[in-house]
């Protein structure tokens, strides 16, 4: 048995291939059970996000050109277009792909979360449809492991590399608990939404959004329970917010400091976050001059990004160090597994050659064979079935002039080494 993984991501494909080669949920199925029936694999787990998609399997060949064969057909596509973006990983490098996969070190943000859960939703999907045993089962179990090792033992995860993070982790870090806090987001653009996700995964459940249409706010804000309001309403509304976080197209700045201001008083000068993400300005740059009012520019926010990015590098390391000796751990286990086999076979063998023998003689007893003479030649034979293969083995290694196997050999069976 092989391990394989073949796949295409973000580094070897367009989005436009990345979007033919995708499984829907609704093809998932389909095809895992396609692999299982049509045994094109052993067993099989199929990982498909916007980034990448990815056949992990265990075949018995170490040749990837059915499962190849079988993904072009699914996807009705010619080898021309698949073939050049395609990537193959065999045994501990398909073992090591894997974990680097589950840890983020293969993403397209360094270290990010979300495909750890997404190879686990892979996986359980696998086991649903009955895709998945043996080596490749005790493989993905192994990669949850690692996965939690990395993110325990490194801080891989731990620092924020995109816009909307940094802004979340600098609410964080100034409000106790973004629980009791309540969070007016100004625009509705994809990093405010980013934003309003973090945000809602850091239990901020008072979320305001302003937007200049309700329309375009309404989707996200339904997602996470928010109220919407019109550019217009932010002043009646702006002292309930502890944390205001603006993006939007606008060319001039919508939050001035007059309207902070009067905020703040009627706050009794409880302190506010104010980030701006946007380019140009969405808060007048004075607001940063009034007490109890904390203003960061999204210049302040890539330079916490850019710091924690060479962070998550150096994280990096440390995480690629855990991989390489889990995956070798893994293919250690592999390899002794065949051993397993191999001794089964062996001392089931041994097993039958006694049998046989000592029927021979109780049959010999049976008859009033002289007992000492029946034992000599149980002894004799079963010594020299047992020994047949071995002194074979070492003769054609003696014959051909192959040390190795020939030390090897004597080392197996107990005897000194050559001299």
């Amino acid at each position: 048995m092989s391990l394989l993984v073949l796949g295409i991501n973000h580094k070897t494909a367009t989005v436009d291939l990345r979007e033919k080669v995708a499984f829907s949920p609704q093809q998932l199925q389909d095809a895992l059970n396609q692999l299982k029936e049509k045994q094109v694999v052993q067993s099989g787990v199929i990982v498909s996000t916007c980034n990448r998609t990815e056949i992990y399997c265990e075949i018995d060949h170490p040749s990837p050109g059915t499962v190849v064969d079988w993904l072009q057909d699914f996807h009705h596509l010619d080898s021309d277009t698949l073939l050049p973006c395609l990537y193959t990983h065999h045994d501990q490098a398909a073992a090591q792909h894997l974990m680097r996969v589950a840890c983020g070190l293969d993403s397209l943000v360094l270290g990010e979360p979300q495909i750890l859960g997404q190879v686990k939703q892979a996986y359980a999907e696998s086991v649903d449809n009955d895709a998945i045993n043996g080596a490749l089962e005790r493989l993905f179990h192994k990669t949850f492991t690692v996965a939690k090792r990395v993110r325990t033992e490194t801080d891989i995860g731990g620092n924020a590399v995109s816009v909307a993070f940094a802004a979340c982790s600098l609410a964080r870090q100034i409000f106790e608990s973004l629980e009791t806090s309540t969070a007016l987001l100004v625009g509705a653009g994809e990093t405010i939404e980013l934003v309003a996700k973090h945000l809602y995964e850091h239990k901020c459940k008072n979320i305001i959004v302003a937007n200049r249409t309700r329309e375009r706010a309404k989707p996200f804000a339904d997602a996470f329970g928010a109220e919407i309001i019109s550019l217009e309403e932010i002043p009646e509304h702006m002292h309930k917010a502890d944390i205001v976080i603006s993006s939007t197209a606008a060319p001039l700045p919508i939050i001035g400091k007059g309207m902070v201001e009067k905020a703040i008083k009627a706050r009794r000068h409880q302190p506010m976050l104010l980030i701006d993400i946007a380019v140009p300005r969405d808060i007048e740059e004075e607001v940063g001059d009034l007490n109890d009012a904390y203003l960061y520019t999204v210049d302040d926010l890539h330079s916490i990004v850019e710091r924690n990015r060479e962070q998550r590098k150096a994280a990096a390391v440390q995480a690629e160090a855990i991989v390489d000796e889990e995956s070798y751990s893994f293919m250690t286990w592999m390899r002794s597994r065949d051993a397993v086999d191999s001794i089964k076979q062996y001392r089931a063998h041994s097993e039958a050659l006694k049998d046989e023998l000592l029927s021979k003689s109780l049959q010999s007893l049976a008859s009033g064979a002289d007992p000492a003479k029946v034992v000599a030649e149980l002894s004799n034979k079963l010594t020299n079935k047992l020994i047949h293969a071995p002194t074979q083995a070492m003769q054609e290694a003696a014959r051909n002039g192959d040390e190795r196997t020939l030390e090897t050999l004597r080392q197996s069976l107990g005897l000194d080494p050559l001299k």
